[in-house]
């Protein structure tokens, strides 16, 4: 019954938010704040995270024939209004993964499902500039490709104790901050979304 009145919600929204997670990891740090951020936002945003682990490798061979992972990828991006990126750093730079289905959804050339998404971008690490290359350079592919990214505030997370309660919500001692971070993040798609 859960499952089933949130699907009505997210029918009901006026604001379907396509979420993209760049790692797999299942007790991945980013994915928990993700989790968390979300419940900060109001009842007409719905949050739907788009699976990218099963798509293949981008080969602009297959451009023409686009595997049934990666039509399900561009329709989920399509369809929504806006666009949450909530992001690991691997290596100084985004994880690959994240960068394959980057690639995947702005393909073939002048079919690119991300152009004109307002966007935001988010990460979480242990190191002490949380993310914040990472997240730099999203945001130059995020720009190529035509979507209008949050540029403030900027949130480069780093992972400690405190950071989340019990229950997995933002903690109190950061909250002011996420909130203030998702009021501006619902303005910002408010204002751009098409």
């Amino acid at each position: 019954m859960i499952a089933w009145a949130a699907k009505i919600k997210n029918i009901m929204s006026q604001y379907p938010i396509a979420v993209v997670v760049g790692s797999l990891r299942r007790d991945s740090l980013n994915r928990r704040l993700e989790n968390a951020i979300l419940k900060l936002a109001p009842p007409e945003f719905s949050f739907e995270q788009v699976q990218i682990g099963d798509l293949p490798l981008y080969n602009q061979d297959d451009d023409a024939n686009q595997s049934g992972p990666v039509k399900r990828l561009k329709a989920e991006i399509s369809g929504s209004r806006g666009l949450l990126f909530v992001t690991p750093e691997y290596n100084r730079s985004i994880p690959g993964v994240l960068k394959n289905a980057i690639d995947h959804a702005s393909r073939p050339y002048g079919r690119n499902s991300w152009a004109g998404k307002p966007a935001g971008v988010l990460g979480i690490s242990l190191g002490a500039i949380g993310t914040a290359v990472a997240q730099q350079h999203l945001r130059n592919v995020l720009a190529y490709l035509d979507v209008p990214t949050l540029g403030q505030p900027e949130a480069f997370i780093q992972a400690k104790e405190g950071l989340f309660d019990d229950a997995g919500n933002i903690g109190a001692g950061s909250k002011t901050f996420f909130q203030g971070w998702m009021d501006r993040y619902v303005e910002w798609v408010k204002k751009h979304a098409a």
